[in-house]
C-alpha cells in the first residue's frame, strides 16, 4: 500500500467487546502494525501482582509508581499464532496477563495518572509512522485524536460475559460466569466512571455494536468505511 494513505485506525470500546481479535483481523488485512494497548495496562497490573504492589486485591498506588521505571514492555510476532506476544522486562507474559486475577485489578491501575502517562507516551511513539491499528479505551480520545478513522465499539455485557467466559474455560481456569459478568460490569463502571481518561465515544468516532455480528459482518462493515477514507 502506498506509504501516503497509510492511516491510523484507532478503536475504542467496552471490554471484552473483541476489540483486539478485531484490531488484529483489521492489521492483517491491511498490513498495518497491531497495537494490543488493553495487555499493556494488563502487564503493568501482572508487574504489580508479583511485585507486592497489589495484594488481595488492595492497590498500592504509591509502590505501583515507585516499579514504573523498572517496567519495560515490548511485543514480538509469533508465527504460530500469527500475532503479537507481549514481554515484560523480556519474559513473555501473554497468558499470564489473562487471569481472572488481573482482570479483577486492572482497571485500579489504568486510572494512574502516571501509568497513563508513561504508557500513552509508548503507544504514541509506536504509531508515529501510521499504518497502525491500536486498540483500548482511550485511543481516539487521547493517545490518537487525530487518527484518521476512529471505532467505538460496545456490546451486550451478557453476550461479552458470555464471550469472556468461553475463552477463560477454553484455557482451564475455574470462574463461574457469574463471576465474568460481574467483571465485566464493575469494569464497564471502573473505565466509564475513573477521573483521568475516562472511556468515551470521540465524537467523530463511528459506534460499532457487534451484540450479534458474526466476524466476517465486522470485517464489510469496517472495510465499507475504512475505503471511504483512504477512497
Amino acid at each position: 500500500m502506498d506509504n501516503k494513505k497509510k492511516i491510523i485506525v484507532a478503536i475504542d470500546g467496552f471490554s471484552s467487546c473483541g476489540k483486539s481479535t478485531f484490531a488484529k483481523a483489521i492489521a492483517a488485512k491491511l498490513g498495518y502494525i497491531f497495537i494490543d494497548t488493553g495487555a499493556m495496562y494488563r502487564a503493568v497490573t501482572l508487574y504489580a501482582l508479583e511485585n507486592g504492589a497489589i495484594v488481595d486485591g488492595e492497590l498500592n498506588q504509591e509502590l505501583l509508581i515507585g516499579l514504573l521505571p523498572k517496567i519495560e514492555i515490548s511485543f514480538a510476532f509469533n508465527a504460530e499464532r500469527g500475532a503479537s506476544d507481549i514481554y515484560v522486562n523480556g519474559e513473555l507474559a501473554e497468558d499470564k496477563i489473562r487471569t481472572i486475577e488481573v482482570s479483577n485489578c486492572v482497571s485500579k491501575v489504568s486510572q494512574i495518572r502516571q501509568v497513563r502517562e508513561k504508557l500513552v507516551a509508548l503507544q504514541q511513539q509506536m504509531g508515529q509512522h501510521r499504518g497502525v491499528v491500536m486498540d483500548g479505551r482511550d485511543i481516539a480520545t487521547v493517545v490518537f485524536p487525530d487518527a484518521e478513522l476512529k471505532l467505538f465499539m460496545t456490546a451486550d455485557a451478557r453476550v461479552r460475559a458470555e464471550r469472556r467466559y468461553a475463552e477463560l474455560k477454553a484455557k482451564g481456569d475455574e470462574v463461574t460466569f457469574d463471576e465474568v459478568l460481574d467483571n465485566v460490569i464493575s469494569r464497564d463502571n471502573a473505565d466509564v466512571n475513573r477521573e483521568i481518561s475516562p472511556l468515551r465515544r470521540a465524537d467523530d468516532a463511528i459506534e460499532l455494536d457487534n451484540s450479534y455480528m458474526s466476524v466476517e459482518e465486522q470485517m464489510a462493515w469496517f472495510m465499507e468505511r475504512y475505503q471511504q477514507i483512504v477512497g
